[in-house]
């Protein structure tokens, strides 16, 4: 095992910055993510550490060792990439210890361990085959295989998953966790699907524009994000973002976006003007708001999704022209289109976000909370 750093690396091709001041460190062990939109760096971030790319500037280091300009053969990494490289010409066995062979490794102890390797990814039936005759599935296994043989420093995976199909992306994300966890061997994953980010990663980087937005355990990102850009990346649904404007009314506030006017639960340290307010659509429950910490909505169903576990609606909320909510529900409830009723929203699950779109705390007050308004929605 071995930490794996970068320290303010930067990588530009002519005009262009695709990383910017990439400063990170994975501790020995780690599972971490990169992720993000398409562009935002993440595989260049990979391939920078991996010795495939050269830096612009700033360091990267192995276990304390600064390796920035070390040739990839010599930084003892593991490296699975998104089309798994297989030679075509070799069978599995030769593709799993064929970086062995170039080290001059004796046949017997290359022998005993592709097999090794071989078993922890349950392909040893296949070692003879060519990867012409593998499945999706079965060449992404001798790809990590071909890495576990080589008992690297860390693993490298350049969205691994990607060619694969819903179902076998769901497995093989449990068997990678699993081995990874097993080996202990430190880990760098590059994905733009956030369910592999959420499911698979101790911590998560979230990159964009070349640069972290955040970073993190999944769940803080997912329920305390830095700014709108995370909240509305992480989620599938997507946090829903109401547009408005934030109000001080002596020792209160509240958001004001339509005809609505939201008081918030806790006292805001932020100018007043323009502002957003957001919560996620599992947070939206059917009824009225019947305590004095709930935001009450009145609505019509616009649309409903029928997932099977779970129902998907799309919310048109009386005063809130143009801004619709998801709803994310039980399956079992028996909804249409046109329904119209009352939905509630817990006042601790609101996100309050700045003009610039950074997050702003919402602070417990000193005042009791007996002595507070009831929170819930009013005409303005």
């Amino acid at each position: 095992m071995a930490t794996l750093s970068f320290d303010q690396v930067s990588k530009r091709f002519d005009d262009v910055v695709a990383v910017d001041g990439f400063d990170l460190e994975i501790r020995e062990g780690e599972f971490v993510a990169l992720v993000g939109p398409s562009g935002c760096g993440k595989t260049t971030s990979l391939r920078m550490l991996a010795g495939l790319e050269p830096v612009s500037g700033g360091r990267l280091l192995i276990d304390g060792r600064e390796v920035t300009g070390v040739p990839a053969r010599d930084r003892n990494l593991g490296m699975v990439f998104q089309s798994y490289a297989l030679y075509p010409h070799l069978t599995v066995a030769q593709n799993i210890g064929f970086s062995l062979s170039l080290k001059g490794t004796p046949k017997s102890e290359i022998e005993t361990r592709v097999r090794g390797a071989a078993q922890r990814m349950s392909i040893e039936h296949l070692l003879h085959r060519r990867p012409k005759e593998l499945s999706g599935g079965q060449r992404q296994r001798v790809a990590v295989a071909r890495c576990i043989v080589r008992e690297p420093s860390g693993f490298l995976f350049d969205e691994p998953l990607s060619n694969l199909d819903a179902k076998l992306r769901g497995s093989a994300r449990i068997e990678i966790s699993r081995l990874q966890k097993a080996l202990g061997i430190t880990t760098l994953y590059v994905t733009h699907d956030q369910v592999e980010a959420m499911t698979m990663a101790d911590r998560i980087v979230l990159m964009d524009g070349g640069r972290i937005r955040q970073l993190g355990a999944p769940l803080d990102l997912y329920h305390d994000p830095d700014d709108l850009f995370v909240a509305t990346f992480l989620g599938a649904p997507a946090m829903n973002v109401w547009q408005g404007e934030l109000l001080h009314d002596g020792e209160h506030s509240r958001f004001r976006t339509g005809t609505l006017a939201i008081p918030l639960p806790h006292r805001v340290d932020c100018p007043p003007g323009p502002a957003s307010l957001g919560f996620r659509p599992e947070t939206v429950a059917i009824g009225p708001a019947s305590r004095g910490d709930a935001i009450g909505l009145r609505a019509t169903l616009s649309h409903v999704e029928r997932l099977g576990a779970e129902t998907l609606l799309q919310l048109a909320v009386q005063g809130l022209a143009g801004q619709e909510v998801i709803a994310r529900l039980p399956g079992t409830l028996d909804l249409a289109a046109g329904d119209a009723g009352d939905f509630h929203v817990p006042a601790a699950a609101l996100r309050l976000f700045g003009p610039a779109g950074r997050r702003v705390a919402l602070r417990t007050p000193s005042a009791p909370a007996a002595v507070r308004p009831p929170i819930q929605s009013v005409a303005v």
